[in-house]
């Protein structure tokens, strides 16, 4: 890429991430309250990526061979076990990477 095609491309990412960024302050202001299905988007839709994220990571999972799908059960029965023991999403996601990496990396 040469420097123009460059600065174009940063330029215009730049303007995307602005515009996804202020356009929620555009569209609704303080003074109205929230629509009610904004709100219930904001409610649903972390538990159905989560739910899409699980059935894409083990769309690939093959039972019939290998480790028969092993560590990815005992990964996920451990962010299972981690969230309902510290109910704190982010310890469960870094605490269950971590330990399907090691299942992956040094026992399977």
């Amino acid at each position: 890429m040469t420097l123009t095609q460059q600065i174009l491309t940063i330029g215009i990412c730049v303007l995307g991430t602005m515009a996804t960024r202020f356009l929620p302050f555009l569209l609704f202001s303080s003074k109205k309250p929230t629509p009610s299905y904004i709100r219930y988007l904001g409610k649903a839709l972390p538990a159905a990526i989560f739910g899409m994220l699980v059935v894409y990571c083990l769309k690939n999972v093959n039972i019939l061979t290998g480790s028969h799908g092993l560590p990815e059960f005992l990964a996920i029965a451990f962010v299972v076990a981690l969230h309902l023991w510290k109910r704190q999403m982010l310890l469960s996601i870094s605490g269950g990477t971590v330990c399907y990496m090691l299942l992956v990396q040094i026992v399977f």
